[in-house]
C-alpha cells in the first residue's frame, strides 16, 4: 500500500475554486472496527428486491419479471439465502450469489471514515445480466427509505464494483457531485487536474456516471483490496492501492426537496447478479483524510 502514499498526497489540491482535500498522516490511534467479527450480524440487515422472473423455488414469482418492478421481498426476507455469512477459522466471509437483487445494509449511519475490504468474483452469474460483466457495488451516503431505486436500494452514491470498471461513479435516486473528467469517444472519464463536471441521478447529460481513470483490479477469482475514504463532502475511491477517482461536493435532494450537502449515511453492498466473496470489511473514523 505504500504507493498510495504518494498518489493520496497529489490530490492535495483541486483545481475549479480552489477545492482541496486536506491530507494527514496515517493516525495509528484512530482504532479498525471489523464489521465481520464475531458480532457481525449487530451491524448489519439484509434488504431484497424483485425476484427476476428465472428464480426458481419461490412461491409467487411473476415470469414476466425483469427483477426491478414489482413488490420487493423486502427487509430481513431472504429466503433464497443470497446473502450468508460463512466463518473459516477465525475469519467471517461474506458471500452473495447474486441470485435477486439485494444489499446488505449497515445498520449505523458513518461519517468521515476510511473503509477497507477485500471482494473476489465467484463463478455464478444470473438473468438479467448473464452477457454482462459481473456486478456489485459499495452504496455510501445512503439515506432511507429502501427501495428508492430499482425497488431495492437507497438514495446513495456508488463506488462502482464491476469486472473491468473498478472504482466508477454512479449516482442514485437525487444525488449530484463533482468529479474532475474529461469527455473521451462520447463518456466521461476521471482525470486529476481536469475540469470539475457535475454528475447527477437527474441529470440528463452528463447523466450519473463517470468512468474511473485507470483499470487496477486484479484478474478473475484473485482478491482485491477496496478503499473507499469520506471526509466532508469529499471521497475517495481507492483500488488496489492506487486513487482512481476523487470526488467533490457531495450533495443531494433532501426530504424538504432542498438540495444540501451529503456528507453521511449508511454503507451497502450490492447482490446484482454476479456472486461475489467479501472479507475484511473494517472501517474507522479519520479527521482528515489520511494517507494509506
Amino acid at each position: 500500500m505504500k504507493k498510495l502514499f504518494v498518489l493520496s498526497a497529489i490530490l492535495i489540491v483541486v483545481f475549479m475554486g480552489c477545492q482541496s482535500i486536506r491530507m494527514m498522516k496515517d493516525d495509528t490511534t484512530k482504532q479498525w472496527t471489523q464489521l465481520l467479527g464475531a458480532d457481525y450480524a449487530a451491524n448489519w440487515e439484509v434488504f431484497m428486491g424483485v425476484p427476476h422472473g428465472t428464480v426458481t423455488g419461490l412461491e409467487g414469482v411473476d415470469p414476466n419479471s425483469d427483477g426491478r418492478n414489482g413488490t420487493p421481498l423486502g427487509l430481513n426476507n431472504d429466503p433464497k439465502k443470497v446473502f450468508s455469512f460463512v466463518k473459516t477459522g477465525d475469519e467471517v466471509i461474506l458471500h452473495i450469489s447474486g441470485e435477486i437483487y439485494g444489499a446488505i445494509s449497515s445498520i449505523h449511519e458513518y461519517q468521515n471514515y476510511h473503509l477497507r475490504l477485500q471482494y473476489k468474483w465467484g463463478d455464478k452469474i444470473w438473468e438479467p445480466r448473464l452477457k454482462r460483466p459481473r456486478d456489485s457495488g459499495i452504496l455510501y451516503h445512503c439515506q432511507e427509505p429502501h427501495a428508492k431505486f430499482w425497488n431495492v436500494w437507497m438514495q446513495s452514491q456508488e463506488f462502482q464494483v464491476e469486472q473491468g470498471n473498478i472504482g466508477d461513479l454512479y449516482m442514485l435516486v437525487g444525488t449530484s457531485i463533482d468529479v474532475p473528467a474529461v469527455l473521451i469517444e462520447n463518456e466521461y472519464n476521471y482525470q486529476k487536474g481536469a475540469e470539475l463536471i457535475e454528475f447527477g441521478s437527474s441529470k440528463k447529460r452528463p447523466f450519473n456516471h463517470c468512468n474511473k481513470g485507470f483499470d487496477n483490479e486484479n484478474p478473475h477469482g484473485e482478491w482485491n483490496t477496496l478503499d473507499l475514504i469520506c471526509f466532508g463532502d469529499s471521497s475517495l475511491h481507492i483500488v488496489n492501492g492506487k486513487v482512481v477517482m476523487a470526488l467533490f461536493n457531495s450533495r443531494h435532494l433532501n426530504s424538504d426537496n432542498q438540495i444540501v450537502p451529503l456528507k453521511k449515511g449508511k454503507i451497502q453492498i450490492q447482490s446484482e447478479a454476479a456472486e461475489i466473496f467479501y472479507r475484511n470489511i473494517e472501517i474507522r473514523s479519520i479527521d482528515e483524510i489520511p494517507e494509506i
